[in-house]
């Protein structure tokens, strides 16, 4: 069994269908996968279907944003496994709307800057819950002025130290906060690519609240990266996890599905993790 935990549909971030990712899935020989859209649950039910009907597990995910309120940093956690979704709604749609906010004011900025044709955008993002910078990089790549979705122009639009930047940043609920909606949802929560958001030194502070688990395979992630995850996972008794964060074209830098995978104890592990919390909640609430 081979698993790849962190895949984007056109439901939030990435460029494929939910059907069309599934598929790609089943041509790579993955036997799970978690579709995990960035705040936003919206593909998981139909993704479950679909995966049945190809013979491919779908685990539900979330990828969920905060914001470090010490530092303004950007960190990412996954929910695995949610039971109550309906509990993870209004944090859904809190956080799309801010990204929504954001969005419009950076094509607002691109389009002072570049003769671009708004209806374009609209039809690149109408899929997803949110206009994301690949959504305006794949126009002005229609538009002819750049070749390539990730390059130079990217870096100089939306790298935050780019002096020409339009990038504006969204404020999400802390860490702390996040983790306990997962858990109050009967989720898991995992660090996602800990080596993206750069808070590898936050893991710590992270566990005090709760944290179940890291990302440690990704392609983000160095191979030291993954050692010291995996010997503080050890350490911490926490649950290991991994996976592409495949877009498909938005993918950045490109990557394959199934690039990185997790293996057969890791995703039993998870599954057994959440069989585990489930009894104990069981318990308590007999009590």
């Amino acid at each position: 069994m081979a698993g790849d935990l962190h895949c984007h549909t056109k439901m939030s971030d990435g460029s494929m269908s939910i059907e069309n990712l599934i598929l790609l899935a089943k041509k790579q020989g993955l036997t799970t996968i978690s579709i995990a859209d960035q705040d936003s649950a919206g593909a998981l039910g139909r993704a479950q279907i679909i995966g049945k009907r190809y013979g491919v597990d779908v685990l539900p995910g979330i990828e969920f944003s905060s914001t470090d309120p010490s530092t303004g940093r950007e960190i990412h956690i996954l929910c695995y496994l949610g039971e109550v979704l309906d509990r993870l709604a209004g944090l859904c749609h809190a956080n799309v709307s801010k990204r929504k906010i954001a969005g419009m004011r950076m094509l607002s900025k691109l389009m002072q800057r570049f003769q671009v044709n708004e209806k374009l955008v609209e039809e690149y993002s109408k899929s997803s819950s949110c206009i994301y910078p690949q959504h305006l990089m794949h126009v002005l790549v229609e538009c002819g002025y750049t070749d390539r979705i990730f390059g130079s122009l990217y870096e100089e639009l939306f790298n935050p130290e780019s002096e020409n930047n339009i990038y504006v940043t969204a404020h999400f609920p802390s860490p702390k906060d996040v983790i306990d909606a997962i858990h109050q949802a009967g989720g898991v929560a995992v660090l996602a690519h800990p080596s993206v958001c750069e808070v590898c030194n936050m893991v710590d502070e992270l566990l005090s609240y709760g944290l179940d688990g890291v990302e440690v395979f990704h392609t983000s992630n160095t191979r030291d990266d993954q050692k010291n995850l995996l010997a503080l996972a050890k350490s911490e008794n926490i649950l290991v996890t991994g996976g592409s964060d495949f877009r498909g074209i938005y993918s950045n830098p490109s990557v394959t599905m199934g690039q990185e995978q997790v293996n057969d104890a890791q995703i039993n592990s998870l599954l057994t993790y959440k069989s585990r919390l489930r009894r104990a909640r069981r318990q308590t609430t007999a009590v």
